[in-house]
């Protein structure tokens, strides 16, 4: 069986973490890259690694001739017009068979609106890149304890959290260009892992209604004078003009529709985690029985004091966003895998070698902006959003938060 050939638009971040989860996916290979950035180094390490072709190509629809899917890993602000260049593609014969986009769908609810109409039309399977719903993890504690939540209900609360020192990209900073801050940027993985978790096995991923979001954000490290300075000297990016959250807490209540039951999914996220790097928690309780993860428990430390620190030329090897280059480092071997980036890949290409879309679509990515912002109206208006409320719904299709219009002032400081 031929491999799908993946056009990759980006070639920052996110596409070399996808790239190193393709390495170790059956079935695929990377053709090439369409990215405003240099992307020659990802393309390099493509074609060396044995990954695929790894060209450059001068356009998406270009591209899009000579590939099976393409993936969005490119910034939120560009999102939308990369999918008119692939709407157009695919009318003019592109022969696609699948097209991935990277969590968010949107920065906002009218633009992933857009998003879906452009491509969720085009008659090509689609896959939302939620990678923590795959985390083997959180797949494995569902198979665990499937028959205990047969026998005794389903989970009735979820705990998730993800947290690090703040992003690597200066575009990640500005709220107008990325959607707002951490809620955007990672309140998205707890919402859409919450949501999942609370699910009931063999259940769709909508299953579960939102019935109300509550939301507190705030500006707690990166507003005062010295990392203001910081970051403005590093990234070009003034949260004295243009501030966003650096921390986000809140709760969803969902309802199940067979039983009427209401059931509570609680998230934290933070870009001040000043501590080992990126650490994902998550737990769950039910009736009799309970379960939680931490992507920090590590099987490997290794330890590295003053006189060495000079000689460690990358710690972000051993764990994403690691605070530190010296002392006792936790070491994750295969992050990729770790966190969810490998299976939902492997999810991807099993679905659209089926024609169908992936266990999370476009659709699905829609219902979490949805959520992200009702987080955001929440905070703004210090109360709780009732979803259930048409007015409240429609209200939501045309919000744009405060945060994200680059008026962060008026409610965070």
């Amino acid at each position: 069986m031929k491999p799908l050939r993946y056009g990759i638009v980006g070639g920052g971040f996110v596409a070399t973490f996808q790239c190193r989860a393709l390495q170790q996916v059956r079935g695929a290979e990377v053709v090439g890259f369409v990215s405003k950035d240099p992307v020659d180094r990802l393309a390099t390490w493509v074609r060396e690694t044995g990954l695929g072709e790894g060209r450059v190509f001068d356009s998406i629809g270009q591209m899009a001739a000579e590939v099976d899917v393409v993936a969005i890993f490119a910034p939120n602000f560009v999102r939308l017009e990369i999918a008119e260049q692939i709407a157009e593609a695919v009318k003019a014969g592109a022969p696609l068979k699948g097209i991935i986009c990277e969590k968010p769908l949107a920065r906002n609810l009218r633009e992933a609106r857009r998003m879906v109409e452009l491509l969720g039309g085009l008659g090509v399977p689609t896959a939302y890149f939620e990678n923590q719903v795959h985390m083997k993890a959180v797949q494995a504690q569902r198979t665990q304890l499937r028959p205990v939540v047969e026998a005794m209900g389903p989970p009735t609360l979820i705990r998730s959290g993800e947290e690090h020192g703040g992003p690597h990209s200066a575009w990640f900073w500005d709220p107008t260009r990325q959607g707002g801050g951490v809620m955007s940027d990672m309140g998205c993985h707890c919402l859409a892992v919450g949501w999942y978790g609370l699910t009931p096995p063999g259940k769709p991923v909508r299953f579960l209604e939102p019935q109300s979001v509550m939301a507190d954000l705030s500006l707690l490290k990166w507003g005062q004078p010295r990392w203001r300075q910081e970051l403005l000297d590093r990234h070009g990016v003034d949260y004295a003009q243009i501030p966003a959250e650096d921390f986000a807490t809140g709760m969803v209540t969902y309802r199940n529709p067979e039983t009427d039951q209401r059931v509570k999914a609680q998230f934290t996220v933070s870009w001040m985690y000043d501590m080992q790097g990126l650490r994902l928690l998550m737990d769950g309780l039910g009736p009799g029985y309970a379960f939680e993860m931490n992507s920090l428990r590590s099987p490997l430390e290794v330890f590295i004091g003053d006189a060495a620190a000079a000689s460690a030329a990358d710690t972000e090897l051993a764990l994403e966003k690691l605070q530190a280059s010296r002392g006792l480092l936790n070491v994750q071997p295969n992050e990729a895998d770790l966190y969810g980036y490998t299976d939902e890949n492997v999810d991807a290409i099993a679905a659209f070698r089926a024609g169908r879309s992936a266990l999370l679509d476009l659709e699905y990515g829609l219902e979490i902006v949805r959520l992200t912002m009702a987080a955001y109206l929440s905070a703004e208006r210090r109360a709780t959003v009732d979803l259930t409320d048409p007015a409240v719904r429609q209200e939501l299709e045309d919000y744009v938060p405060l945060i994200q219009q680059g008026r962060g002032g008026e409610v965070l400081f």
